[in-house]
């Protein structure tokens, strides 16, 4: 549950994002976004200055409190991706999502094949059994398959991936969330993931960079499908969406191999 800053600091963040304070404008002063808000100075204060941090604001005497470029934001933020999603996520963003991903993740899958610690692997299996088990039983998909990917950016030990394995966390999980509302996407993507861990496992880096790539493009035509199909897209600001389970085969019933 959100605190009296947290909620400041999200109605304020949702609201640039949202565009209702334009780039170049200055947002309204302290004493109305008190009123506006229900707060006091202190409380809008430290709102202001944690969006200085996140990169979407800046302050100065004489020229106030301004909204900078969205080039400027810091698009790691998991706030500000969930407020992107809340706004309404662009063709844009998901295709910097996209392309980050092939940049970022076969080469942190081929140094996890080299490098990857027992320890590792039994964590990405973990996870790969989480997956196949909501698919299953029903339940929380998309948290596993969060889990799964960040354990393959752990597992290359390296210190800075392992960073960015927590930063673009939320990033991953807009990906999940819209690959997961295509039909039968997560039944179709799972031995994907398992050719992935399978390869990290063997030790095989080639085959591995190979596996993960077919994944992320798979992913990205289940965007585009999604798009395509103008479905309302799912929103970070709520939890993740649990699959139901499969309905029981009745008796005589004939199964597709």
């Amino acid at each position: 549950m959100r605190n009296v800053h947290g909620h400041t600091l999200h109605a304020l963040g949702e609201a640039i994002v949202a565009g209702r304070h334009p780039v170049g404008s200055s947002i309204p002063p302290e004493p109305q976004l008190c009123e506006a808000f229900g707060v006091s100075r202190t409380v809008v204060r430290e709102a202001i200055k944690s969006l200085v941090a996140k990169g979407m604001l800046s302050t100065g005497p004489k020229v106030g409190t301004r909204v900078l470029p969205a080039e400027q934001w810091n698009w790691f933020d998991p706030d500000l991706v969930a407020w992107q999603s809340k706004a309404g996520l662009s063709k844009e963003f998901l295709r910097d999502l996209q392309e980050l991903r092939r940049v970022v993740e076969p080469a942190a899958v081929r140094l996890a094949a080299e490098r990857a610690t027992a320890a590792d692997i039994a964590a990405i299996e973990d996870a790969y059994a989480g997956m196949k088990q909501a698919i299953e039983e029903g339940g929380d998909y998309v948290t596993h398959d969060l889990r799964f990917h960040q354990g393959l950016l752990r597992a290359c030990r390296n210190r800075m991936m392992v960073q960015m394995s927590k930063a673009i966390g939320a990033l991953l999980r807009t990906s999940f969330e819209i690959s997961t509302s295509k039909p039968d996407g997560t039944r179709e993507s799972l031995p994907l993931h398992r050719a992935v861990l399978d390869a990290v496992i063997a030790r095989q880096p080639a085959k591995a960079e190979k596996a993960i790539l077919v994944l992320i493009d798979g992913a990205a035509e289940d965007i585009d499908l999604v798009l395509a199909s103008r479905r309302r897209l799912p929103s970070l600001a709520a939890p993740p969406v649990s699959l139901r389970a499969p309905a029981p085969v009745k008796a005589g019933r004939r199964v597709k191999a």
